[in-house]
């Protein structure tokens, strides 16, 4: 049986978190690969002005990854197009690979906000989920928030903790930093950083879009 992680987000861009995250995951829980999957258009939608784009945050994630083992970017919201939920994603990879063992890979913050996503349940029909933690207490918060009784389960919620350091990077802050005309190779490598410059991208961000792995 393959076991598939699944990584989705807005990745705009995607950052030494985003695949770090990916990386540890797979490694810790022994999975064949993971996908990088970025949202078409997220359910908080982007500004357009902070929003290059989802060929370009694909592109981006593949520049990302490429020199990762294991890492794959699909397309896979992309090319289905509209608002992109994470319910749907995770039962067309279900449709096509019957047989796979399929793993959600969240952040504790982002895991918390899990009830107010689409279809929740049906999600973790579809899904065990791996949550990366700082601390006991972000374990305990999310159990409770993911609890039966709380989402209406018939059986606990498959979850695997890891435990993982904070890294300092967030898109919002490379999009910040590409505006003020700093570097950012740091926080996204220099392949991305270098596709950052070429297409001019975030160069006229104002507002800060909401974070990657919202509701979905």
């Amino acid at each position: 049986m393959e076991r598939v992680g699944i990584l989705g987000g807005t990745f705009n861009p995607p950052h030494i978190g985003h695949t770090a995250l990916a990386r540890h995951a797979r490694s810790e829980l022994g999975l064949e690969r993971v996908l990088l999957i970025p949202a078409n258009t997220p359910p908080n939608k982007l500004s357009e002005r902070d929003d290059p784009g989802s060929e370009h945050r694909l592109h981006m994630c593949r520049l990302a990854i490429a020199d990762e083992i294991g890492l794959e970017a699909s397309a896979l919201e992309i090319e289905r197009g509209g608002v992109s939920y994470t319910v749907d994603t995770l039962q067309a990879i279900h449709d096509m690979r019957p047989d796979a063992e399929l793993t959600l890979i969240l952040g504790a913050d982002t895991a918390l906000t899990l009830p107010l996503w689409r279809e929740p349940v049906r999600l973790l029909s579809l899904a065990g989920l791996a949550v990366a933690k700082r601390n006991d207490l972000d374990a305990q918060e999310v159990l409770e928030a993911l609890s039966p009784a709380k989402l209406g389960l018939q059986h606990a919620s498959r979850v695997t903790f890891i435990r993982m350091s904070r890294i300092a990077a967030s898109s919002s802050m490379v999009r910040e930093l590409v505006a003020a005309g700093r570097s950012v190779t740091e926080l996204v490598g220099a392949a991305v950083a270098d596709y950052i410059a070429a297409h001019g991208l975030y160069r006229a961000v104002g507002a800060s879009a909401p974070a990657a792995g919202g509701a979905a």
